[in-house]
């Protein structure tokens, strides 16, 4: 044992240093810059040894005994300590540690003698050392050494027990074993350890390698991109950027605040789960968390409270639309019917023991029977017949709706939120979209609009499964996030322009969303789970009912609309359009005004609609004019009359048809019917020699010319009566012509009037100018009922003719037409052509001998 000698402590953590080995070491801590500096000021050495827990004071009770006689190669000075280059000299113990100065430690030492083999020549001591250094260079290999350094640094080491040391140092072993190493004073046995030490680690690479080889299989490239991608999240964690994870807890606490169905959540759940285990870097990660989001937008049990209130209602109908009094009517008795529900509804209760529903004990079936019963009227048309009114065309009530009496059920709160879904059918610019608005605010809902024009894709209601890149759900699911309510208003806008193509058929989509005993299930593609639509009061407007398919139309309860009056139009442009227009332009109300007389000849002469579109525009045109002049400072303030009208707008651009300035043979008026509203139209009638023919012109269709050959059919086999002359049966052709033939006509109606004209060319009796008739003619002379009475009156009123012909049937459409409308007219209700001729024709005695029919 050799003398005692006292050295600077240098406590390492988490290392130990061999001897023979260069290490590179930090020093930070104020005791071990002391100790080194103390150790350069000196012969340079220092005893360097390993700290039993990894603590910042380096007490001597957390240091080993055994430690390496270091000497400093190197210094340079950084921030915050020193880094040094030692060389590992020999082993010694320590005695004893004492503090020496502030914070340094000095140990008393005594030096460790290795114990080298005896025999160095040993076989058995040769082949340990070769297989030490095989081995050693096959883990080097294996830990990616590159060839050249590893061989020489095995080849720069020729000592057996200095080669064991430099192999220890390099082992990845926790700091403990390398103590121990450290202190095997053997060499043989030193060898020994750190071969088995060597051969774990190898075993330990060999298993690690084919447990990766085997996932790796299993994984394939896509999964071993997950794991990677698993690494990078753990990575970018320990970074601290968790936004993500942060986002997928907010999802999380948001789902679990929705009340789903049982199969939803489990489905939204499972979507939850996945996007954990999913990148944020992945593109399904964001298709995952955009379904998630959308779940979580939708109002899954939110609604607004109906606050149904008769008067109120009333009076915002009244406030926001002038005229359409039956419309009113109908939807003050859907809001009270609606109202009614809601206060006889009981509250649901509860199952008995036995599985029985107490709803359906006698005593209550009869109640929810006459509560079903209300509903059922709402819903179908008032005739038991299954006709179609009174003429199959334009009525309000639609076809009956045949189907079984609905089943006692227990009533709760869905049912009371269900009704009948509405379809406001009429031309354009009548109010048919705005007062879907006024209802939303009668009943205190949401109000969520969808424009259906132009639609030929069934995803356009559906949505588009998650599978497709850029999907999303359909416009009714948009439009329920949009309101953010269960109970919303929904207007589906234009549902007569739906299309058709290779894409699906959507007005096919719509029918499980208009059945009020489906669309409780209703389910998007994009969703993938039922979503609740039943609470929702749907409306759809349209301007052609024959447009609608049938089991579409079916669904809906039908509401016309029909045109405004010249009066109503006036009021309209007075209360609404004019104020409006005003404002648009800048103006007071005192430096625009236009006259009544003014406001009736833009509607006449510069517009030709049933609604009031085009004469806002007009207005709008007009108060655009005056605004400039105001602002050039030519005038202060504007009252138009009927004479500045054609000065602001210009000639006018609508030449309506007015009653004829005297009485003719073979000229009869009738009345037509188009979406933009009713007017008059002339129907002439020529007789000339000929082969007994019959000429139609002025582009009818084939309905309307059917009706003028059975008109003259009849009149032929009526003409005694008639006082037609034999010989315009035969050798007479006849030539029947609608004036404006550019524009195609067709339908029924109009087969009194071609009558009338015939009986007039062939009989030389003049047709009153001041009668309008319309009516379908049979082949026997009846007088069929047809569509569009009001319409056509009110044309005819326009026209300045207050006399008028009309199937006796249409008898109770008059009850339709305003009261100042009424006291104006002379109606004849008629049955059969006689009726038609006695009032269109004038008498025999009337005729003046030039006009009596000629006798040869």
């Amino acid at each position: 044992m050799g003398e005692r000698f006292n050295l600077p402590v240098l406590p390492l953590r988490d290392t130990v240093v061999y001897p023979g080995v260069a290490v590179p070491i930090s020093a930070g801590r104020p005791g071990t810059v002391e100790a080194v500096e103390e150790a350069m000021s000196g012969d340079r050495r220092l005893f360097a040894v390993a700290q039993k827990e990894n603590v910042d004071e380096a007490e001597p009770d957390v240091l080993y005994s055994v430690g390496t006689v270091v000497r400093i190669i190197q210094t340079h000075r950084v921030r915050g300590g020193l880094q040094l280059l030692v060389q590992g000299d020999e082993r010694a113990e320590a005695v004893h540690y004492e503090k020496a100065g502030d914070s340094m430690l000095r140990a008393s030492l005594i030096p460790l003698i290795r114990l080298p083999p005896r025999n160095p020549e040993d076989p058995t001591l040769q082949a340990l050392d070769k297989e030490l250094r095989d081995r050693a260079a096959e883990l080097g290999t294996r830990r990616g050494v590159p060839a050249e350094a590893l061989n020489q640094l095995i080849q720069g080491v020729d000592d057996a027990g200095s080669f064991a040391d430099l192999v220890a140092f390099y082992l990845d072993l926790p700091t403990p074993d390398k103590q121990k190493l450290l202190e095997v004073l053997d060499d043989e046995e030193r060898m020994r350890r750190s071969l088995v030490a060597v051969e774990r680690e190898l075993a330990r690479i060999d298993a690690q390698e084919d447990i990766q080889a085997k996932v790796q299989e299993e994984l394939g490239e896509r999964q071993r991109e997950m794991l990677l991608r698993e690494q990078l999240k753990q990575i970018q964690q320990e970074l601290g950027d968790e936004d993500d994870k942060k986002d997928v807890e907010e999802l999380r606490e948001r789902i679990e605040a929705l009340e789903l169905e049982e199969d939803a959540r489990v489905e939204v759940e499972r979507e939850l789960k996945r996007l954990e285990r999913t990148s944020p870097q992945s593109a399904e990660y964001q298709v995952i968390r955009t379904f998630l989001e959308w779940i979580t937008e939708l109002p899954w049990s939110a609604r607004t409270e109906d606050k149904i209130d008769l008067a109120v209602a009333e009076e915002i109908l009244d406030e926001d639309h002038y005229g359409l009094e039956d419309v009113k009517d109908r939807i003050i008795e859907f809001l009270a019917v609606r109202k009614l529900q809601m206060d006889r509804s009981p509250p649901p209760q509860p199952p008995v023991a036995n599985g029985e529903d107490p709803a359906l004990e006698a005593g209550n079936g009869g109640a929810e029977q006459d509560l079903f019963s209300e509903e059922s009227e709402l819903s179908t048309s008032d005739g038991e017949d299954g006709e179609d009114g009174e003429d199959g065309e334009d009525t309000l009530d639609g076809e009956d709706i045949d189907g079984p009496e609905p089943q006692p059920q227990k009533v709760d709160q869905e049912l009371v939120g269900r009704g009948p879904i509405l379809l406001f059918t009429g031309p354009p610019g009548v109010g048919k979209t705005s007062i879907a608005q006024s209802i939303a605010r009668a009943l205190g809902r949401k109000y969520a609009r969808i424009s259906l024009g132009g639609a030929r894709d069934e995803a356009d209601i559906r949505g588009h499964r998650r599978t497709y890149v850029g999907a999303m759900p359909g416009r009714i699911i948009q439009g329920m996030r949009q309101v953010k309510s269960k109970n919303p208003v929904f207007l589906l806008d234009e549902v007569d322009k739906l299309g058709i193509s290779f894409q699906g058929d959507p007005s096919a989509a719509l029918l499980e969303v208009l059945d009020p005993a489906q669309n409780s299930t209703f389910t998007d593609h994009y969703l993938g789970i039922q979503f609740d639509l039943s609470e929702v009061l749907f409306i759809a407007t349209a301007n052609y009912v024959d447009r609608i398919p049938p089991p579409l139309l079916d669904r809906m309860e039908r509401v016309d609309f029909s045109g405004y009056t010249e009066r109503e139009k006036l009021e309209i442009a007075k209360r609404y359009l004019l104020p409006r227009q005003r404002r648009e332009a800048g103006l007071d109300d005192s430096e625009l005004t236009l006259t009544d007389d003014a406001i009736r000849t833009i509607t006449s002469q510069y517009t030709r609609e049933a609604g009031v579109r085009q004469l806002e525009r007009e207005l709008g045109k007009v108060a655009r004019k005056v605004a400039r002049k105001i602002a050039a400072e030519e005038l202060e303030e504007v009252t138009v009359t009927p004479e500045e009208v054609r000065e602001l707008l210009g000639r006018p651009r609508v030449h309506p048809e007015k009653m004829r300035t005297e009485d003719a043979v073979g000229v009869a008026t009738g009345m037509f019917y188009t979406p933009m509203g009713g007017d008059i139209m002339f129907v002439e009638a020529s007789v000339m020699p000929g082969d007994g023919g019959l000429v139609l012109t002025g582009q009818l269709g084939d309905v309307m010319k059917e009706s003028g050959r059975a008109a003259l059919t009849f009149a032929k086999s009526r003409h005694q009566a008639y006082g037609i002359p034999e010989k315009h049966l035969k050798d007479t052709e006849v030539h029947i012509h609608v004036p404006a033939g550019a524009i195609p006509k067709d339908g029924p109606s109009a087969g009194i009037t071609i009558a009338s004209a015939l009986v007039s060319a062939l009989s030389g009796r003049k047709v009153r100018r001041d009668v309008a008739m319309t009516g379908e003619l049979t082949l026997t002379g009846r007088v069929l009922p047809i569509g569009g009475i009001k319409e056509k009156v009110l044309g005819a009123v326009r026209a300045g003719i207050h006399e008028i012909i009309l199937p006796a049937e249409n008898e109770a459409a008059l009850e339709e037409l305003p009261d100042q409308v009424l006291e104006t007219l002379t109606v004849h209700l008629v049955e059969d052509l006689d009726q038609v001729i006695d009032v269109a024709l004038q008498k025999r005695e009337e005729l003046s001998p030039a006009l009596q029919p000629a006798s040869g």
